[in-house]
């Protein structure tokens, strides 16, 4: 125990530690949010496989969930070691285009189901995409407490993942019309979307040695 304090004692003067502890408290608890997380999106994406129906939204579910996986084991693996993982993080590409289909149709209001066999396709495409969206809000707060460069680096890049599975499950529920988009007016739109203009020039800085020599004056 005298050496263990010890070497912590010394560790805090030069500012060296073992890569496996190069770790901050915020951190720790942290990545295991992220980790538990992780681990509950792939549970549901489990669950909900059996009430898949269209095989378009089954092969997304598998891709999204090969993916999590992978990742996973990779942040799993830099957390423990505190260094670069077996294998470089990867960037997750959907299948689908980009087109949105604008404006509202008329559709029965939604309501909570009542058993399991009345979960449709449109439930279970809200429910992964709702656990995809807070898988990167959640990455994203964490990255920011990371003192372990390897580890901030790969929630980093984790974020934009998460951002394209949910990207590609909004398209897949809006080309199915389960999600709708409304617009604004044009003449509302056009108003906003010129409302703010670039910044021209050369900003002038105040002069932080006038400001010094004035309170010192006093």
């Amino acid at each position: 125990m005298q050496n263990q304090q010890g070497q912590t004692h010394q560790n805090m003067h030069t500012g060296t530690v073992p890569p496996q502890m190069n770790h901050g408290g915020h951190e720790v608890f942290d990545v295991h949010e992220v980790l538990s997380g992780a681990i509950g999106t792939m549970d549901s994406y489990m669950l909900l496989r059996q009430h898949v129906k269209d095989p378009e939204l089954l092969d997304i579910l598998d891709r999204q969930y090969q993916f999590m996986q992978e990742e996973y084991n990779i942040t799993v693996e830099c957390f423990k070691s505190g260094q670069n993982p077996s294998k470089p993080t990867q960037s997750y590409k959907m299948n689908q285009g980009n087109d949105f289909i604008y404006g509202l149709t008329p559709s029965q209001p939604k309501k909570p189901v009542q058993s399991p066999a009345e979960l449709t396709d449109a439930c279970v495409s809200g429910m992964m995409l709702g656990s995809v969206k807070s898988g990167a809000s959640m990455k994203t707060m964490a990255a920011c407490e990371v003192t372990n460069p390897v580890v901030r680096r790969v929630l980093a890049d984790s974020v934009p993942n998460c951002i394209e599975m949910a990207y590609e499950l909004s398209i897949y529920q809006n080309k199915h019309h389960y999600y709708q988009v409304p617009q604004l007016a044009q003449q509302d739109m056009q108003q906003l979307l010129n409302a703010y203009a670039p910044a021209q020039g050369m900003p002038q800085m105040p002069n932080n040695n006038m400001n010094m020599n004035m309170n010192t004056t006093h």
